[in-house]
């Protein structure tokens, strides 16, 4: 059995670490509260993730290193930078392959379904943020110093997550209205946690994965309206409401939120179709999504446990 570690307990990071713990494999998962899943096999490390001494002290004798971390959404430029770093030092400095999770956000407005060779050509900070890590990856590996690879996804839907449509959830759930961004009716790629983290953990432990990036494996696009009715029929509400945010309320409301204040440098990723090609994904390692109902039930079911 093998040793990993993994940098970030958030919703990916905590089940790869479930995902290896239950193969056999022990684990390291490194977040700044120490906190994750009890289990036997992993040990909840408490410790910054942006200090290069902390991250190659728990990376020795690992076989590879997880970058799970999730930095807050409006500290990308700043947080990133130094974790990323720290975390290729600790790769090269232990000779643990490195796995990293990203998402879409570098390839820009697609033009069609995106696939993992598609150019970086996002041109605001914090897609170019993410591109950089990857290229600085990548150039470690072509120059031998690491093995790396890349699990790219969209936007996610299973429990933790506190994604987009995860956050409509508890509306839907209430039989209340939901406001949405962008087009409703745009088809969309929508990514299982789960899915997710099986993809990562299959690429750290499979030599085909090195050296270039992957498309963690989606169920058929589903618009946000159609995403909504699906969840609405599975918990029984009547027709839920839908209603559009305004572009221009959005930049008003940027002014009080940082977070919000983004969202129009990445709107066109609701505005048209947003699908992703994980074709590769499925023909080389037998990778499928888990059917779409189920995915929903589980996220779901996140929502009304207890």
């Amino acid at each position: 059995m093998g040793t990993y570690l993994i940098v970030g307990a958030g919703a990916i990071g905590t089940v790869v670490a479930e995902e290896l713990a239950q193969q056999g494999h022990a684990v390291r998962l490194l977040s700044r509260r120490g906190t994750g899943p009890e289990h036997s096999l992993i040990e909840r490390v408490t410790g910054d993730a942006s200090d290069p001494a902390t991250v190659v002290r728990h990376a020795a004798g690992t076989d590879a290193i997880f970058n799970c971390a999730s930095p807050p959404y409006h500290r990308w430029p700043t947080d990133w930078p130094p974790i990323a770093n720290a975390i290729l030092a600790a790769a090269e400095a232990s000779g643990s392959k490195l796995v990293t999770l990203n998402n879409l956000y570098a390839y820009g407005r697609p033009t069609g379904p995106m696939t993992p060779h598609d150019p970086l050509k996002a041109n605001y900070e914090k897609a170019q943020v993410r591109a950089t890590m990857w290229r600085d990856a990548k150039r470690a590996h072509d120059e031998g110093r690491i093995k790396a690879t890349e699990v790219r996804a969209s936007d996610f839907i299973g429990p933790k997550s506190e994604s987009y449509l995860g956050l409509l959830i508890p509306r839907i759930l209430a039989d209340k209205s939901c406001q949405v961004i962008g087009n409703v009716d745009a088809p969309h790629s929508w990514n299982y946690t789960a899915d997710v983290a099986r993809t990562l953990v299959t690429c750290a432990q499979d030599d085909r994965s090195w050296g270039r990036a992957w498309h963690a494996p989606a169920n058929p696009p589903r618009s946000v309206r159609q995403a909504i009715d699906d969840i609405a029929r599975l918990v029984g509400a009547s027709h839920v409401k839908i209603t559009k945010v305004p572009t221009v309320a959005l930049r008003v409301l940027g002014l009080f939120s940082t977070n919000v204040r983004e969202l129009p440098k990445t709107l066109y990723q609701f505005e048209v179709p947003f699908i992703i090609d994980d074709s590769e994904t499925r023909s080389t390692f037998g990778l499928v999504p888990t059917p779409w109902d189920d995915v929903l039930t589980s996220a779901i079911a996140f929502y009304t446990k207890g």
